[in-house]
């Protein structure tokens, strides 16, 4: 099936990039490009794409304004081309929040950002948002939270929670983090997100959540009620050392086509804690994360997957459940519950 993209960016050589270079595999194809928000609506109409590409710094009406009405007068799949600054990146989870897909790093204004990696990328996320249930979602369908409180997640001393995820991850986290009462064991996170934007995903957690959420550091100690975000580029790990539990990060090659990877995190905690672990892999394209989770069950850790009802891609979760990684799969809005029902279990068997 041929996608079709409308590309929004009110620079030129940007617009022409995207034209020439996203219909590369043959499965893109771009219906038309338009220069700011107004252009836009016109060529939406007219063209009726299946896939925005959006940048959020542009003349007229910025690409915030313009996704929140997207969003609320005709939902659909967007992806954000963003600049990689502080102001970037706030835009950045202000835009995943109002309802897009997920987002591009923007090269810089002369192209040594890697223009090849760049187009890569958008292709890869252009599909990942097609694949995506974004238009039945529209504005505010964020991901829910259950209504019920939880109390407590005390658990033994040497218990862990890992989650993974990929596309519509950032609003799937917040919604299992908000519900975690402060109470809980270290939580360790790989999220997909290149360099400079995931310590402003901890920070936004940090803002929304009861717990203390910091982007991970190297052998940073792993403490109850604080969550730790893997960096961009970075794998996260995690060791015990000196009876402690520790963040271990490191700059191996790509693994599931992916740094940082959630089967590195996953595959280590297996080994560390093992049993003592309660895991859950969330929404995203592709198969990162069901390996490492397998071995989770295999080591008689509890497992748990986003189902395909809130999953905005229903790829990792799809993958893990069918290769025998996961032990339920439950709606986002419960998997809080799940992970804290696993936790009690661990606590009453100590």
């Amino acid at each position: 099936m041929t996608i079709n993209v409308l590309v929004v960016d009110d620079s030129a050589l940007i617009r022409e990039v995207m034209t020439r270079s996203l219909g590369k595999d043959g499965d893109i194809n771009v219906v038309g490009a338009a220069e700011d928000p107004i252009d836009a609506r016109e060529k939406i109409k007219l063209l009726n794409p299946d896939v925005l590409t959006l940048d959020i710094e542009m003349p007229n009406m910025n690409g915030l304004q313009f996704l929140e009405r997207i969003m609320r007068l005709r939902p659909m799949p967007v992806v954000m081309v963003s600049t990689l600054t502080q102001k970037g990146a706030d835009e950045t989870m202000l835009a995943l929040e109002l309802g897009a897909v997920d987002f591009v790093a923007k090269p810089n204004h002369d192209l040594n950002g890697g223009i090849e990696g760049f187009t890569a990328e958008v292709r890869r996320k252009i599909r990942a948002a097609a694949a995506s249930d974004a238009r039945s979602r529209g504005m505010g369908m964020r991901a829910k939270s259950a209504d019920v409180p939880l109390r407590t997640a005390a658990a033994p001393k040497g218990a862990l929670i890992a989650i993974g995820a990929s596309t519509g991850g950032v609003e799937a986290i917040r919604a299992v983090l908000s519900q975690m009462p402060p109470d809980c064991p270290p939580v360790v996170i790989t999220q997909h997100m290149p360099a400079g934007f995931t310590e402003r995903f901890a920070q936004r957690l940090n803002e929304v959540t009861p717990l203390n959420v910091v982007e991970a550091a190297d052998r940073m100690v792993l403490e109850p009620g604080h969550a730790y975000v893997a960096p961009g580029d970075f794998h996260l790990r995690v060791e015990k050392t000196s009876g402690q539990m520790k963040c271990r990060l490191g700059h191996e090659d790509a693994v599931s086509g992916h740094r940082p990877s959630v089967d590195v995190l996953f595959e280590s905690v297996a080994k560390v804690v093992g049993p003592m672990a309660v895991a859950a892999i969330l929404t995203g394209m592709g198969r990162d994360g069901a390996t490492g989770l397998k071995m989770l069950r295999d080591s008689g850790a509890y497992t748990v997957g986003q189902s395909k009802t809130s999953a905005l891609v229903y790829g990792m979760p799809r993958v893990a459940f069918e290769e025998g990684a996961v032990i339920e799969q439950a709606p986002v809005e419960y998997i809080a519950a799940k992970l804290v029902g696993a936790l009690s279990k661990l606590k009453s068997a100590a």
